[in-house]
């Protein structure tokens, strides 16, 4: 049998998602109201609560909107008990840094998905190296707990009023924070792989 010829006669091949949502039509009035972003909700938050987000961008399909650290828990509850567009799950929360040489140099990044509409968000806070301290959400999703205290172990970030901030994957008495783009690759002494 050729390795090219179609098994079992069917004719395979790759498709794109628009060829997805014609296979399957009766999954269309779903289909639409996830290609459809969370804008409007997003735009909606701004116009009540101006201050809640500094600025607002989409890249590859997906809507950021960046949030001042002081108002990161009243945004997260806000679009956690939205009745249009709950995003009832908090997908992933976790630093970045961008290098020494930016400024603001470290990100932490919240990815929000709605288990009801299935619409994505991340809501991302910049914070300098000089005060690397954030608000908790574990009010907010209990998942967020274990999630700050990888991102406190590996980048430095304080996250205020969170219930158990200790370290997560390092020993206790590791020195520095093993994700920051100026931490040495051999780490350490008396960790140093020599």
């Amino acid at each position: 049998m050729n390795a090219a010829a179609p098994r079992n006669g069917a004719n395979h091949r790759m498709t794109n998602g628009a060829d997805n949502e014609q296979a399957l039509p009766s999954q269309t009035s779903t289909t639409s109201s996830r290609n459809s972003t969370p804008s409007p909700l997003v735009t909606a938050l701004q116009r009540e609560h101006p201050n809640w987000i500094a600025e607002v961008g989409e890249a590859y399909g997906e809507l950021t909107a960046i949030v001042p650290r002081e108002h990161i828990q009243a945004v997260c509850s806000h679009l956690k008990d939205s009745t249009e567009i709950p995003f009832d799950f908090l997908a992933d929360l976790c630093g970045v840094d961008r290098g020494p040489e930016e400024e603001p140099r470290f990100e932490v990044n919240y990815h929000l998905f709605s288990t009801t509409t299935y619409h994505r968000l991340r809501l991302k806070v910049l914070l300098t190296e000089a005060d690397l301290h954030v608000p908790t959400v574990t009010g907010v999703w209990r998942t967020a707990n274990w999630h700050e205290r990888e991102t406190f172990d590996l980048f430095g970030v304080i996250f205020d009023g969170h219930p158990d901030l200790r370290r997560i994957l390092l020993p206790d008495d590791w020195q520095g924070h093993a994700l920051r783009k100026d931490f040495p690759l051999r780490g350490y002494e008396p960790y140093s792989l020599k």
